[in-house]
């Protein structure tokens, strides 16, 4: 699996999620450095669980609609006559 990156906007987002949520809930400063170094550890270290996740989550969507398709498809079918 390839590195999980960011844009440069992406990260600046992140990273401002980040030291919000340390100043709301942990009422504690922390610097950009610091916060885009905890998305690069979350990244890094959990950030496969999180993909994979949303690789299952989208195979499960994808699966429900082949099961649409095929529902679909099999009513289109005409009787044959054969028994």
């Amino acid at each position: 699996m390839s590195k999980i990156e960011f844009s440069a906007e992406q990260k600046a987002e992140i990273v401002k999620q980040i030291k919000l949520y340390f100043q709301e809930e942990l009422t504690q400063e922390i610097g950009s450095f610091d916060a885009e170094f905890l998305l690069d550890f979350f990244a890094d270290e959990i950030g496969g669980h999180f993909y994979n996740q949303g690789l299952a989550d989208a195979l499960a969507a994808m699966d429900g609609r082949l099961d649409e398709i095929r529902d679909a498809i099999y009513a289109l079918e005409r009787p044959t006559g054969a028994r």
